[in-house]
């Protein structure tokens, strides 16, 4: 059950950062988001290794585990975040995020695959139950961004204008291919991070979230070298970079508790769990982007499906048997293992 505390956690901060990076793009740009995050989220890790007192097991990982770290970082931080923030930018929120969510499948698909993980019936109940609750707050959220968009009465600004402003036109295909993507790298993220573990067994986690952002931070600076990436993030506005540091700050803390989960628990447990981070980003943007979200019976029905469905994926199968009042029959049938050892 700590795994599960450690992994509802991270969805949580998880939920903050995408809350205060959205807040933070609406006039600025990705790279400049990344510039920020990237650096700053490898320094906050250093920081945490550094409280936990934990800075000698930084040289203690072995090189298999430090090279599943490296391309963690790499995969997760530079290349899965920059796909997310771009497949929003070209279609935006409401069409990104269904099909990051496929990350769910493809983890669970190499998760047996690779670490041959159990997969029971009672696992797949719970993962359909978080998916068709986030799809349902997703959905919902799609219905109230498309009826904002729609004019009641056009404003004095607007009808002084010699022009009407252009309407946003979502660039489905290539939106897509970078959903896809991020979902391939969110997705396998996780796999190669309990890789890692598996070969550190009892390292600590805070230090194996800073190698993997030294990893992804080297990897950035790369991208630096490209002709007119400085220029952009020297364009930087003051009022964004609040919102870009608390978002840095913000996925670091998310990372370490997704790094302390898998240490802890199985692959298939973690990964359904962080899903809910949609959900609490729904409730977050009430609270912080008020005028940019809607909170009704949809979402609230979502969010709680959601939840169940996270309950279910925690639950030992092996101790079904042990609840009163349920049928031996009905224990067997969710205790099946679909795949697995």
């Amino acid at each position: 059950m700590l795994g599960v505390l450690y992994a509802a956690l991270g969805a949580f901060t998880f939920a903050l950062n995408n809350v205060a990076m959205r807040r933070g793009v609406v006039t600025g740009s990705v790279l400049q988001g990344m510039a920020l995050t990237v650096p700053i989220g490898g320094l906050s890790f250093l920081v945490m290794t550094i409280a936990f007192g934990e800075v000698g097991q930084l040289v203690l990982f072995p090189t298999a585990a430090f090279a599943w770290l490296a391309c963690q970082g790499i995969v997760h931080f530079v290349i899965g975040r920059y796909c997310n923030y771009k497949s929003n930018q070209l279609m935006g929120v409401n069409l990104t995020a269904p099909v990051v969510q496929l990350q769910v499948p493809f983890a669970m698909m190499l998760a047996v695959l690779t670490l041959h993980e159990k997969f029971t019936v009672l696992q797949a109940i719970g993962s359909a139950l978080m998916l068709g609750g986030s799809f349902i707050t997703q959905s919902n959220a799609g219905k109230r961004m498309k009826a904002s968009r729609i004019p009641i009465l056009p404003s004095q600004a607007e009808l002084a204008a010699p022009e009407p402003k252009p309407t946003f036109a979502p660039r489905v295909f290539s939106g897509y291919i970078f959903g896809l993507a991020a979902a391939m790298c969110y997705g396998s993220s996780p796999l190669m991070a309990r890789e890692a573990f598996l070969h550190a067994p009892g390292a600590s986690t805070a230090a194996g979230g800073c190698l993997a952002y030294i990893a992804a931070t080297l990897f950035f600076s790369l991208i630096l070298l490209k002709p007119g990436a400085w220029g952009n993030i020297r364009y930087l506005q003051r009022k964004n970079v609040p919102w870009f540091l608390s978002s840095a700050v913000l996925v670091a803390v998310s990372q370490a508790f997704v790094y302390a989960s898998l240490a802890v628990a199985p692959l298939m447990v973690v990964t359904p769990i962080l899903q809910l981070s949609l959900v609490f980003r729904l409730f977050l943007s009430q609270l912080i982007n008020r005028e940019h979200e809607v909170m009704n019976s949809a979402v609230i029905i979502g969010a709680f499906t959601a939840v169940l469905g996270s309950i279910l994926v925690a639950l030992d199968t092996d101790e079904l048997a042990t609840l009163p009042g349920l049928p031996p029959s009905l224990a067997e049938f969710l205790r099946y293992r679909l795949a697995g050892e």
